[in-house]
């Protein structure tokens, strides 16, 4: 078994470094065309020609998303999907690194696939385009549409992240413990009149909308400090002199977990009232963390296993790991200090070369993740017995 591993760890790693430069160029190109949530069609077409252009039949438009896609290769066995995020931030591009999320899997999946093709087991790895994680939650529209439930046995990913926002000398985070969120919008509709005429004659909805952001303030005294309440307001009338007939807002309510989050919620929508759609947190897979780790020990990176406290974001992946064995690892790039994700320097990092070798060390580590589970039955046991599931 251990001389299979080796061949494959060659083989997977091989094919990457083949399609190192073509991958650096997919993500630049990525980059350099930011889109924001469920208008990532350069992104689409571009991961799209990628694949065709190396022989594989590819599903655009798919699961009913005009930006996702899918292709898969092999037959029987068990099911390996590596998802693909390249959504952009608005007004900062891809200040979260989405370029190298999609080149990651891009290259894991090239890897595997490669790996697939040169040995006799049975088995399929596909990538799965998931757009639409800033804020859109696109991969609940995906589960919803049925990706994720043709019986599949793990689905990998992993996150750029800046060094300074780890540990002295790590690499890397395997377990990312992560928050849950509601997304919600609210909206307030008064009546217009004109402000100096006939104000009586109005409604404002706007007054509305700053009682609900002011009692949401309040709220937000006597919440515990893992939780998080913030929003905008999206719309707010159209005229200083029309009282306005109409006002949204957009809100995030976060808390370390589903059940806290959901009594959160419970409390905002005492502030204002409004369908969410909601955001899970992240179950860390433990058998699929440690392998993660020990493939990248062996590509001179130091992975913690998991921290001991939450990190206060949020993840659509967080709803694929009630569903299917998840890994979303984070990989660490250089930049300056002090930077977090979501910052116009850390979009600039993500373009970086030295961002570029990070991520395809992490591709490698994804694509031997994946090749354990499609040869050792035993691991994807334990890996779908870890996440509680019955697939």
């Amino acid at each position: 078994m251990a001389n299979d591993m080796d061949t494959a760890r060659q083989t997977v790693a091989k094919a990457i470094d083949y399609e190192a430069d073509a991958l650096r160029k997919l993500s630049l190109e990525i980059h350099s065309h930011p889109e924001i949530a469920y208008e990532e069609h350069f992104a689409h077409d571009t991961l799209c020609d990628f694949l065709e252009t190396r022989g594989f039949k590819v599903r655009r438009h798919a699961y009913g998303l005009e930006t996702s896609f899918e292709a898969e290769i092999g037959s029987g066995g068990r099911l390996v999907v590596f998802c693909a995020e390249y959504d952009a931030l608005p007004g900062i591009g891809h200040g979260c690194g989405h370029n190298l999320i999609a080149t990651s899997s891009m290259a894991s999946f090239i890897g595997l696939a490669n790996a697939l093709q040169n040995s006799e087991i049975a088995g399929t790895v596909r990538i799965l385009g998931t757009p639409a994680e800033e804020g859109g939650g696109g991969k609940i529209k995906l589960i919803e549409a049925g990706a994720f439930t043709d019986g599949v046995a793990a689905a990998i990913m992993s996150h750029p992240i800046s060094y300074h926002g780890l540990e002295d000398g790590v690499h890397g985070l395997a377990g990312l413990e992560t928050i849950a969120s509601h997304k919600l919008r609210v909206e307030y509709h008064g009546c217009g009149a004109h402000a100096a005429g006939d104000p009586w004659e109005g409604i404002n909805a706007l007054d509305a909308a700053v009682a609900a952001y002011n009692g949401i303030s309040m709220l937000r005294q006597q919440i515990q400090p893992d939780e998080r309440i913030h929003g905008i307001i999206e719309a707010g009338g159209e005229a200083p002199n029309v009282i306005p007939h109409y006002t949204r807002m957009g809100w995030n309510v976060r808390s370390s977990n589903a059940a806290r989050a959901d009594t959160l919620l419970a409390r905002a929508k005492a502030c204002f009232e409004a369908g969410a759609a909601a955001t899970g947190y992240l179950r860390i897979n433990e058998p699929l963390c440690a392998a993660y780790v020990e493939e990248m020990t062996r590509l001179d990176r130091n992975v913690m296993l998991k921290e001991e406290k939450p990190r206060t974001m949020s993840t659509d992946m967080g709803n694929v790991s009630y569903e299917v064995p998840s890994f979303h690892g984070v990989f660490g790039i250089p930049t300056k200090p002090g930077i977090p994700g979501h910052h116009p320097e850390f979009a600039k990092a993500a373009a970086a070369e030295e961002a570029h070798v990070e991520t395809m060390k992490c591709a490698k580590a994804m694509g031997m993740l994946g090749w354990r589970i499609l040869v050792d039955e035993s691991f994807a046991d334990e890996a779908k017995q870890q996440a509680g599931l019955h697939i």
